[in-house]
């Protein structure tokens, strides 16, 4: 269990939800395969947040395995948007509170309508960043709907 707590942990903590805080040394030049192998987990288990506008000006937030790759196409019509490109590494933090390498699908500035890939549904657990570069979260894939509203789709290549 991580002795720091960030806003991830704070948030689940609060909304009572049980989880599991790791951590690991922060390297940036570190692939999410590199972090699912670290912690010794399996990278179909190990999802990576990324953040997206349409071109309505919408912001759209997609969770997709760290092995995988974000299917701009797909996206989009998930979503309804024609297109979709990915947000600007310099409007990441102003946008969501989250510098690059710590986004986390929960506690950003404000909710943004958020897409999990469908191969979520085969899982019982789930990791994601903790907020920090260096902290993951472990949840059951069941109490994600207690803390944020989301939607699964076929979003990667």
């Amino acid at each position: 269990m991580a002795e720091e707590k960030t806003n991830v942990m704070r948030t689940l903590a609060q909304k009572k939800i049980d989880y599991v805080g790791l951590t690991y040394e922060p390297d940036a030049s570190l692939t999410g395969e590199q972090i699912a192998e670290k912690m010794g987990e399996d990278p179909k288990c190990v999802f990576k947040t990324l953040v997206t506008q349409g071109k309505s000006k919408t912001y759209y937030v997609f969770v997709v395995p760290v092995e995988k790759e974000l299917d701009l196409k797909k996206a989009a019509k998930a979503v309804g948007e024609k297109s979709i490109d990915m947000l600007p590494l310099k409007e990441l933090l102003p946008l969501t509170g989250y510098v690059h390498g710590g986004c986390s699908p929960i506690g950003m500035k404000k909710f943004f309508r958020t897409t999990f890939d469908e191969s979520l549904n085969q899982l019982e657990k789930v990791y994601f960043s903790g907020g920090k570069v260096g902290f993951q979260v472990q949840i059951a894939v069941k109490d994600i709907e207690k803390v944020i509203r989301y939607q699964t789709a076929d979003v990667c290549c």
